[in-house]
């Protein structure tokens, strides 16, 4: 198959190329050749020729969306209607690649594919707003609502090993969950699931679910660096421009139907950590 890929230069991007390239023709999309404000990608997107667009491309600062609402609004939702109206003129399918952050954060078990949206910040919100383009233009489409991604350049375990190499004691959030997931194995469950023709809505997550200081625990264990201090802290102790969910774990219940599972976010992380060693 052709299959371009949005935000090809990104974490999941990266990931999802190295996955697909062996025995798919991939076109890569990075941001000089995708302007997802601009009605115009429609038409970029349309002259791939693809037989599946993975959009991947998004403004994913939270902290950033939050501060300018509606370039998120222009790029996560408009720019997602404009992928999706693209797709339609080629007749492509289009996975979606969305969040746990359209989720309010107030359930008391992980969160199911069809369990009611809730975002409580502009980015959550602004996806919230793709997966509803989608829907509205596309009968075939997989949207896959990713979290707590690491292994590329910037992310949250990389900045927990930076920080270590830089203070004996760190302060993590133990009162926010989520389900930490490496874009490798989000890149592969990706990569089966358009193999399957079976579209709908999909949690892709690694297995299992913890705080942000039970991962810095862990990433911290993995490395050896028992030397450095780990201090619990609240979430409203850590003053932010935008509003967090406190609990957004997701259950991979429709890909696992489907025989498409994850290993448990512990041994993702361990082998992420040793990679960097």
């Amino acid at each position: 198959m052709r299959i371009a890929i949005t935000g090809a230069a990104g974490q999941l991007g990266r990931a999802l190329c190295a996955a697909l390239q062996p025995a798919h023709d991939i076109v890569p999309l990075d941001h000089a050749a995708l302007e997802l404000s601009d009605p115009a990608s429609a038409s970029r997107i349309a002259a791939t020729g693809a037989d599946v667009v993975i959009h991947s491309a998004a403004h994913t600062n939270v902290d950033g969306c939050a501060r300018e609402p509606d370039r998120a609004y222009r790029i996560n939702g408009l720019g997602t209607r404009y992928v999706a109206l693209g797709c339609r003129r080629i007749g492509a399918t289009l996975v979606y690649i969305s969040t746990n952050e359209v989720f309010g954060g107030d359930a008391a078990q992980p969160y199911l594919e069809y369990d009611a949206t809730a975002p409580v910040n502009p980015y959550g919100a602004s996806k919230l707003v793709g997966e509803q383009a989608v829907r509205e233009r596309l009968a075939a489409h997989y949207i896959v609502r990713v979290a707590w991604l690491f292994g590329g350049e910037r992310n949250f375990v990389r900045t927990v090993l930076r920080l270590a190499g830089e203070r004996s004691e760190l302060a993590m959030v133990a009162d926010e969950i989520g389900s930490p997931t490496a874009a490798p194995d989000a890149a592969a469950a990706i990569a089966r699931l358009i193999d399957t023709g079976v579209y709908g809505t999909y949690h892709i997550v690694n297995a299992g679910h913890c705080s942000r200081f039970d991962l810095a625990r862990a990433v911290l264990d993995a490395a050896g660096r028992h030397d450095v201090a780990l201090r619990p802290i609240a979430l409203a102790d850590y003053p932010r421009p935008s509003r967090v969910p406190l609990y957004t774990p997701l259950r991979n219940l429709a890909a696992a139907e489907l025989g498409i599972t994850l290993r448990d976010w512990r041994a993702a992380v361990t082998e992420a950590v040793l990679a960097l060693r």
